[in-house]
């Protein structure tokens, strides 16, 4: 079942200005942010939540650090309205951060998720980085038998190649494959996006305002906290800030253009690559919230399109997504089945 299928199941929601939004528009309300919100957002509660911070703990789950309240949250009927949505793959265990797709750790994380969330089912279940020790089919295959045990709904991949993303969908249908995608991050467009249309699979796009670069430009550096990890991404560094800065200008005069923030433009475009593309941009401040739902009345042309993704090319960007030591779709490729023996 695709994500777009999945929407059909679910009413659509009037959130603030009275935007019907997708469900999954909503996924990237910081935590604390959709709690003390609630008396304005209220309806974003019902549409669909996913807790995207991971705690550091060893025994397999990804929750976020609120997740206490986020229990407290769904109690008096409020779970039947909620499409939840949480990942596993990522623990941090004795001082380093590791990948684990083995069949154990599913199954342990997914049990360890259930509880801390004091719920039946999880709705969308996340691989959050592929574990390239293990066969994808392996990893599926557990998650496979967790749907059929009524544990979870639906299964996503997070940060998979084409390849990786056939062979997990062989096994069992993958809702949803959520994926970089912005106007500075186009490398997806070559083969995991027109792979995931064929295989009838929704997108959902993960910072697709570049990390806030889309905001304010090369400004943005001045407002990060001393342990904000973005200083450590290569686009973020000296030596590309200010070549990319030059990208932010141009995308800044089509938006005045346009009579948008650049912002808006930057996630407008994203919302006009497809019906089966839902971005996710994350806010902590709700009028930044309120900017994002504004895009959507955003409207672009066959030029105004080519015109971005002309000057939004690969060589307009330097500097790689992450550093070498990131898990990303690029070293997701997995063992073949043959070779996997389990202990």
């Amino acid at each position: 079942m695709s994500v777009f299928q999945l929407f059909d199941k679910m009413p659509l929601r009037k959130v603030l200005l009275g935007w019907l939004v997708r469900f999954l528009y909503l996924l990237s309300l910081l935590f604390f942010f959709s709690f003390r919100t609630r008396t304005v957002t209220s309806s974003s509660r019902e549409n669909h939540t996913e807790d995207a911070f991971v705690r550091r703990r060893e025994n397999g789950g990804e929750e976020g650090s609120g997740a206490g309240s986020f229990v407290q949250a769904l109690k008096g009927g409020v779970r039947e309205k909620v499409e939840l949505a949480t990942k596993f793959g990522l623990c941090y265990v004795d001082g380093k951060w590791d990948v684990r797709g083995d069949p154990v750790y599913v199954r342990a994380a997914c049990e360890a998720s259930l509880k801390r969330l004091d719920v039946d089912c999880i709705d969308l279940y996340y691989q959050h980085c592929i574990d390239t020790r293990v066969p994808i089919e392996v990893t599926i295959g557990e998650l496979k038998k967790l749907v059929e045990e009524g544990k979870i709904k639906y299964i996503g991949l997070s940060e998979a190649s084409a390849s990786t993303i056939r062979r997990a969908h062989a096994v069992h249908p993958i809702t949803v494959v959520q994926l970089e995608w912005s106007l500075w991050s186009r490398d997806v467009e070559a083969e995991i996006i027109p792979t995931c249309r064929e295989l009838g699979i929704g997108i959902v796009a993960y910072s697709p305002l570049g990390r806030g670069f889309f905001s304010v430009g090369s400004k943005l550096l001045e407002n990060f906290s001393e342990d904000d990890f973005r200083q450590k991404l290569p686009r973020f560094q000296p030596e590309n800030l200010a070549h990319n800065a030059k990208l932010f200008d141009r995308v800044n005069e089509i938006a005045q253009r346009k009579g948008c923030t650049p912002s808006q433009l930057a996630l407008a475009w994203v919302h006009h690559q497809g019906n089966d593309v839902c971005p996710i941009p994350g806010t902590t401040k709700i009028e930044n919230f309120n900017q994002n739902i504004r895009a959507l009345s955003v409207k672009l042309s066959s030029e105004d399109m080519a015109e971005l993704e002309s000057i939004a090319s690969a060589d307009n960007v330097k500097g790689s997504r992450y550093d070498s030591s990131i898990s990303t779709w690029e070293n997701s490729d997995t063992p073949p089945l043959s070779s996997w023996s389990a202990a």
